[in-house]
């Protein structure tokens, strides 16, 4: 099975969620998302397969989240893109679909 995450190695929930990958023997791709932004299309396709919504997908934590708050899906997409620190993480995403692997247990949902 080919997996890819969208992923950042210093958050102990992605490298859980990895390993949980790597042990169930997916071949896994790893998209460091930091230093490689996923587009606005991306964003989109993968929130969409993951039945949430850009806003869910937002990590509120971030000090320039709050600035989205009143904003539109497109307009937190867009800034997702350009500030990818905004991308909750970890994605993960399979042919049986899309996770927020929040527990990072959640990917075992699309092996």
């Amino acid at each position: 099975m080919k997996a890819t995450i969208y992923h950042n190695p210093r958050c102990s929930k992605s490298r859980e969620a990895l390993a949980l990958l790597r042990e169930a023997g997916a071949e896994v791709e790893i998209v460091e998302y930091l230093k490689f932004p996923p587009t606005v299309e991306t964003l989109h396709r993968l929130y969409a397969r993951a039945g949430l919504s850009p806003r869910e997908g937002l990590r509120r934590a971030e000090p320039e989240a709050k600035a989205l708050a009143e904003a539109d899906e497109f307009a937190i997409l867009e800034a997702m893109a350009i500030n990818p620190i905004l991308i909750e993480r970890p994605l993960v995403e399979t042919a049986r679909g899309v996770v927020l692997a929040r527990p990072p247990e959640r990917v075992r949902d699309i092996l």
